[in-house]
This record gives structure tokens, sequence and C-alpha cells, in this order.
């Protein structure tokens, strides 16, 4: 055992890189990587930071894909420690980004530094494809990649996302795909006026109650052996002026569809649509799409993962598609086998973010297990 994987995640943890910032996290992964052979081109675009490097050539390419960017911390005085000062206690590594998902990153890199000093010669591509706008907009990082990568006519084999999947244990769930998730915001129309005369307003807000009850309460569908239920949450509701004696003149709903493949985002366009007509509502509707569910059917692939897991851990891991997006939405509707895999999410995005440190060297030699498995020696 080793400090390697912990000293990295500190490094990068300290680099106080709130999206769409690198804080000169790639710049420092990047000095490893060539260090190791990699050819590291910088493919940035719009303020955001991007990296592809590549060691080795030919099929099959093996890429580690992640994000060195963070959400904002929330208030600083919540947290026990600072947290872009990375700080050990307990067993535990706190500080943003920790577990989601500068763990994961520095794991990538020591595993294939490991890798390279046991299989100097090997068959395929190692590649990573890191960027700051996973927790943006995610216009113009993995996508932006993936775009120049496909004119260029490159096709990835497979891929690991270092996304913080696991539950309760290191390695016990691998996501090998994610629900589609689409968004809407909707405009309701009432007519504004003065409280006291109700027979000259329209109040949007007691127009709109019936049809958001039925709206919440729609089962969309089963789901299917893949895919969880879709689901539906309303995130923000806004209405008034501000004064108590003023009927508003309109409501404006948010919402959010984690949605399976029994689905299409037309479909919910169309059914939400229809919905608010029923209930004659004067409704504006502003949809969009943040990505497709997407999904690597279990079999060779996701089998070698779940063996290197068990081989390291000692305890099996489950396949699931639940959770939030990815940046694997970008990339496996390439043809791409693509799985995530990283610590225990138990903390992300939350005040004191912190990863067990007992699961950082274990997370690299699963990572290296990987490699040794799909990139099998030069004969």
């Amino acid at each position: 055992m080793t400090d390697a994987v912990l000293e990295l995640t500190e490094a990068l943890v300290a680099r106080p890189s709130i999206t769409p910032e690198d804080a000169g996290c790639l710049e420092l992964i990047g000095e490893r990587l060539k260090a190791l052979g990699f050819r590291c081109e910088r493919r940035d675009r719009g303020g955001v930071s991007n990296l592809w490097a590549t060691l080795g050539s030919g099929h099959p390419i093996v890429t580690f894909a992640g994000h060195t960017d963070v959400v904002p911390t929330g208030p600083l005085e919540a947290w026990h420690t600072p947290p872009f000062e990375p700080t050990r206690k307990d067993g535990y590594l706190y500080g943003r980004g920790t577990a989601d998902m500068k763990a994961s990153l520095a794991a990538m890199v020591v595993a294939v530094e490991r890798f390279a000093e046991r299989q100097r010669d090997f068959e395929g591509t190692i590649a990573f494809l890191l960027t700051s706008d996973e927790e943006g907009p995610g216009e113009h990082g993995t996508r932006y990649v993936m775009q120049t990568l496909s004119e260029d006519g490159m096709q990835l084999d497979y891929c690991v996302v270092g996304e913080p999947s696991s539950s309760d244990r290191l390695g016990d769930v691998v996501r090998n795909g994610r629900r589609g998730s689409l968004n809407v915001n909707i405009t309701i129309h009432g007519v504004q006026g003065h409280v006291a005369y109700p027979e000259k307003v329209q109040n949007p807000i007691h127009l709109a109650a019936p049809a958001l009850a039925d709206f919440t309460s729609q089962v969309w569908d089963e789901g299917n052996a893949s895919y969880p239920p879709t689901s539906l949450q309303i995130s923000n509701i806004h209405a008034g002026t501000g004064a108590t004696n003023v009927v508003p003149g309109t409501l404006e709903v948010v919402a959010n569809f984690r949605y399976s493949t029994e689905l299409t985002a037309d479909e919910i366009q169309h059914r939400t649509e229809a919905l608010f007509a029923r209930h004659g509502l004067a409704c504006e509707f502003d949809w969009s799409l943040s990505g497709e569910p997407f999904l690597t059917e279990p079999g060779p692939f996701t089998e070698l993962v779940l063996d290197c897991i068990s081989q390291v851990t000692g305890a099996p891991g489950s396949l699931s598609t639940s959770g939030g997006t990815s940046d694997g939405r970008f990339i496996a509707p390439t043809g791409t086998k693509l799985v995530e895999l990283g610590p225990v999410n138990e903390t992300i995005h939350k005040i004191d973010e912190c990863v067990r440190i007992s699961d950082l060297e274990p997370l690299a030699e699963i990572y290296t297990a990987i490699l040794s498995r799909l990139l099998p020696a030069s004969t």
C-alpha cells in the first residue's frame, strides 16, 4: 500500500476548480501522463478546458473519462474544514470534489502509471477524455470533444467514467446506463388584478392546482428490466408580484423528467401538453433535453468489470441505471461500451464532501485490473 492516489487526490482538491474552471488540474494530470509517453492535446472551447490524451495505437481504445470541475461550495461557514484544503480525518479525506470526482481521476492516473510499469508493450490504446464542463451546461466539454473525435474518424471501444457510482461500499454499484433527462418550463396564464375583486381576475395558481395534482400523479410507465419507471419532479414554482393584495397574472412551473426507454422525449412532451390542455389552461411550454437514455447491455465487458471489482474487493457488484445524468450520455450513443465506476456517492454535492481513504488504492487496483484484461501484452 502507498499513498499515491491519496496524495494526487489532495493535490487536485486543493485546486478550486468550480465549474467551468479547471484551476490547473488538467495541467497537473497532463504532466503525469506526458511522463508516461502520452500524446496530450488540449481541445479547449468556450472557456472550458478539455484534455484528450492517448498512449499506444490501434484498437481496442480503452478510455478513462471524467471531469475536473466541481459544484460551488455553498456557505463556507457550514464546512467543518475549508473545502479546498484537503483534510484527513477519521479515515476520510474531506474537501469539495473528493468524491465527485477527483479521487477517481487520481486513481485513473495512478492505475495507468502502474499498468505501464508492469506492461510496457500492449495491443491497443489507452485514452483520457477529461473536461471542466460536466457540472455546468455540458456544451463545450465532453460533447464537443466527442464531436471532434468523430470528425477525426475515432471510435472508442470501451470507456470507464469515474463518476461516484458506489452506494454503500466501493464497487457495489456500477452504472451501465442512465435514464434520459428532459426539462420543461411551463408558464400558465391568468388575469392579474386586485384580490378584493375576484370576479375581475383569473388566478393562475388556483387554475393550475388541479392540473398540477393530475400532472404529479401520472404513471408514465412501469420501467423495464434495465430501467426503473420514469419519474417526474417539480423543482420550482413561482408566481406573484410580492404584494399581498395582487393576484398574479402568470404562474411558472419548472419540472424534470428522468425517463426510461419505454418513452421518448416527444411522447412525454405530447402527453404533458395534452394533460394541461384537458384542464383548459392557457399555457406555454419551453422544453430542454439534457440527454437521451443510454445503455451498455450486460455482456462480456460488464462481466469483466464486475469480475475485476470482485477480484480486488472480495465482494460482488451489481449493474444499475439509476441516478442522475453524466457525460456518458455523449459517449455511449456512439457505440462505445461504457460503465461508470467510482467511490461512494453519499456526500457528493454536499457540505463536508468526503471520500473513504481506504477506498482510494483499491479503486486504482480495479482500474489497473480492467486495463490488464482489455489490453493484452503484445506478442
